[in-house]
């Protein structure tokens, strides 16, 4: 019984414990503002924000073809993104597109682990920006 009671007791200490940290990790990422946005609300919001950082995560080529004006060319595919990316303000919002939103979907998401605080990105890319 003994054995028993104490097995119970362990398995509760470390199911909350679980919880707590899960909770934490909710609070702690709770902080960033992450929106993905259709072309008119991408627009609306980049026009409404000074200075916006525009991030234009598509191949030097792609870009070469046509861009957002204003957009920086960050190279999804570089092996230096990650240090790129740390040459943004974190505390300014960061807007960010690619050809059709998978890529700048995975930068949205790295951006956030990395602490930046408010996030746009336009789900259907470039493509749906030239229609």
């Amino acid at each position: 019984m003994w054995c028993v009671l104490t097995g119970c007791f362990l398995l509760t200490a470390c199911q909350s414990n679980t919880e707590n940290k899960a909770a934490q990790e909710t609070a702690e990422t709770s902080n960033t503002v992450f929106e993905r946005l259709d072309v008119p609300a991408f627009k609306e919001r980049l026009n409404q924000t000074p200075n916006p950082q525009l991030i234009d995560v598509r191949t030097p080529e792609e870009y070469a073809q046509g861009t957002i004006p204003g957009a920086i060319n960050m190279n999804f595919h570089s092996p230096d993104f990650e240090q790129n990316l740390n040459t943004l303000d974190k505390n300014k919002p960061v807007f960010v597109f690619c050809q059709s939103g998978g890529r700048s979907f995975k930068s949205a998401q790295k951006m956030k682990e990395m602490g930046f605080k408010e996030i746009y990105e336009l789900k259907v890319g470039y493509s749906g920006w030239e229609q």
